[in-house]
């Protein structure tokens, strides 16, 4: 595939003299959403290690919870209590609808949350590393089915994603979505659960064919007597049952001892696959769909293990490598939907619209409903985000961006929404007028040099650069913004605005 890299010069860094504006928008483009002009401009003039610094913090942001999360955990302190008093099931209903409404709503909100966090060009990298993780240490909210749940699980992976790996996965395994969503809170020493066991080593740090059936059932003992308070003031809270738990002797990978889960993921991350899994997984999410040689992340692999497994080190490597920025992984990969519309909006200059219908209904039509993986192995993506309708979707999401927003049709409670987002400080949520003009103040000239360099990831030839240009040219007078506002749809509509 690419004949002048081999497995041991693919990983060394990123000559100093290859830093380029070319190249650092490839790096924004594929660690984050998007390539702002100021954002290249700055990262060509630091350099890309003090990029990658900046990408990747060592202390990343957190994500405020929720304020709804409060109101909602009240409620259904209430609504338990009311259903505890009714003598049928049909008594009980209305209170479980009122539960499920209010567990959407929260997720709904802790969604809009995320978009937010994650449309900003500063923090756009750590918050697609962050969507990487949650696609490895996958949960569900259809499964889960509880906002305060699922918070909790996406916060521990934001807090534990610049640390170490087996921290991670240890943390995880203590999860109360995680103990929910593959039922380790029902796994006992007498009836065991297989599911975390089965998807820790298949899914989370080894891959198939680096372990065996027996491994599986033994490591499943170690992690019985997992459990999770509902205590008041311990809600979720992991603890042990001692009664539940197997403290006998196990063997796995050739090791017997009376094994912990902590202690078999020790031993998962000595076995030689754990030092190649992550990078390969980041390999297919970051750098391309179709499958490389196991043999070309072993250099990668050892020198993370030599760095104890530290994600953020990985990170710095991945990114910094001389094979991220080869020829052949440029414009190769189809966005994903969360990838589309959080680029469309750096590229726009916009702000998320904190409406349901016209953020999250938009981005399941598109095929990526977030938080409602498919299954257990997380979004598969690729050639599959495409197909009629999630195409038809995505032009449908471009041309609604780009044009103005027309309030007088909405309810009263959507414009009230629309008004405590502007407010906050987060009120462009279309390109209207105002933002049109300031793009044609570019010129015919650079207009064209923005659509074409800045939006398009793929190498422009000089007969469609000349056609942009005239047709901006050709605009009538009086219809200039008109015109500049339907080439910048076409464009972002067209087959190489779906790469990155």
């Amino acid at each position: 595939m690419f004949p002048t890299m081999t497995p041991d010069t693919a990983w060394l860094p990123l000559p100093a003299a290859a830093w380029t504006e070319d190249t650092a928008r490839h790096l924004l483009r594929r660690a984050g959403w998007a390539a702002r002009p100021e954002q290249v401009a700055e990262s060509v003039r630091i350099g890309l290690p003090a990029t990658l610094e900046r990408l990747f913090p060592v202390a990343p942001r957190p994500l405020v919870r929720p304020a709804i999360f409060s109101h909602v955990e009240k409620r259904m302190v209430e609504l338990r209590s009311l259903k505890r008093a009714c003598a049928t099931q049909l008594e009980r209903q209305p209170y479980e609808r009122e539960e499920r409404e209010l567990s959407r709503t929260a997720s709904a909100d802790l969604a809009f949350q995320w978009l937010q966090a994650a449309s900003q060009p500063d923090r756009s990298a750590y918050e697609k590393w962050h969507l990487f993780l949650s696609d490895v240490y996958v949960v569900g909210f259809e499964k889960v089915y509880s906002a305060e749940r699922l918070y909790r699980h996406l916060d521990l992976l934001r807090s534990h994603g610049a640390g170490s790996a087996p921290d991670l996965t240890k943390a995880v395994s203590r999860s109360a979505a995680m103990n929910i969503y593959l039922d380790l809170n029902r796994s006992s020493k007498k009836a065991p659960n297989e599911n975390f066991a089965r998807e820790l080593f298949e899914l989370f740090t080894l891959g198939e064919g680096n372990y065996t059936e027996d491994d599986i059932k033994q490591a499943a003992r170690a992690f019985t007597g997992y459990r999770i308070d509902n205590e008041k003031g311990k809600e979720l809270q992991f603890r042990l049952s001692e009664r539940d738990a197997d403290r006998g002797p196990k063997t796995l990978f050739g090791h017997t001892g009376p094994f912990s889960g902590d202690d078999v993921i020790d031993l998962v991350y000595a076995q030689p696959a754990a030092a190649t899994f992550l990078p390969r997984e980041m390999a297919r999410f970051y750098l391309t769909d179709q499958p490389l040689p196991h043999s070309f992340f072993a250099p990668l692999g050892q020198i993370w293990r030599e760095q104890g497994f530290s994600l953020r080190e990985l990170c710095l490597r991945f990114f910094g490598s001389s094979v991220f920025y080869h020829a052949d992984f440029r414009a190769n990969l189809i966005k994903s939907p969360l990838h589309y519309y959080l680029g469309l909006l750096q590229d726009l200059g916009l702000d998320v619209t904190p409406l349901p219908r016209t953020t999250l209904q938009p981005l399941r039509q598109m095929g990526q409903s977030l938080y409602n993986p498919p299954n257990v192995r997380g979004w598969v993506g690729g050639r599959l985000w495409i197909n009629s309708s999630t195409l038809a979707a995505r032009r449908q999401l471009a041309a609604t961006l780009c044009q103005p927003i027309e309030e007088e049709k909405l309810n009263a409670d959507d414009r009230l929404e629309l008004q405590v987002a502007r407010d906050a400080g987060h009120g462009r949520f279309n390109v209207d007028e105002e933002r049109i003009q300031a793009f044609t103040s570019l010129g015919p000239a650079g207009i064209t040099d923005r659509l074409c360099d800045y939006f398009l990831p793929v190498k422009i030839t000089a007969a469609y650069r000349r056609t942009v240009l005239d047709y901006l040219q050709s605009a009538p007078p009086g219809d200039f913004e008109a015109q500049t506002r339907r080439a910048a749809i076409t464009i972002l509509q067209s087959p190489g605005y779906q790469l990155c």
